[in-house]
């Protein structure tokens, strides 16, 4: 028998969903511009490391939520080493294809969670 996850929606949880959407839409700008041209690969990795500090500043307690913000660091981390390597001329395809396997991840653990996180009160539809 599977147990029961116990999902919560507290201020905390509110936090990180509003954090993590934010920090994804910017750095979906700051990808952009990198294709673009518009930015240097040096502002996408500080703003990558960034946006990993400010995700990684929350504390959800909804073990969904909590779950999701350690993919998330590491989706951040493996992103902005894909972009350091490219820069260097070096291989970048290991770290995007990590990147975008946590991606895959997290994308299949709010799937689960979100109509017991809607029932409480957490719309998570915006980081699906």
């Amino acid at each position: 028998m599977t147990p029961t996850v116990k999902h919560t929606c507290s201020a905390t949880d509110k936090q990180f969903l509003a954090t993590t959407q934010l920090n994804m839409s910017m750095l979906g700008y700051w990808s952009s511009n990198l294709a673009t041209g518009e930015a240097k690969p040096s502002e996408v990795i500080a703003e990558t490391k960034r946006a990993a500090a400010r995700v990684d500043a929350t504390n959800p307690t909804d073990p969904s939520l909590s779950q999701t913000r350690q993919i998330v660091r590491a989706m951040l981390s493996e992103y902005w080493r894909a972009v350091a390597a490219s820069a260097h001329h070096r291989e970048a395809g290991p770290h995007m294809m990590r990147a975008y396997g946590l991606a895959n991840f997290a994308h299949d653990v709010l799937s689960q969670a979100e109509p017991a996180l809607a029932a409480q009160g957490c719309n998570v539809s915006a980081l699906l």
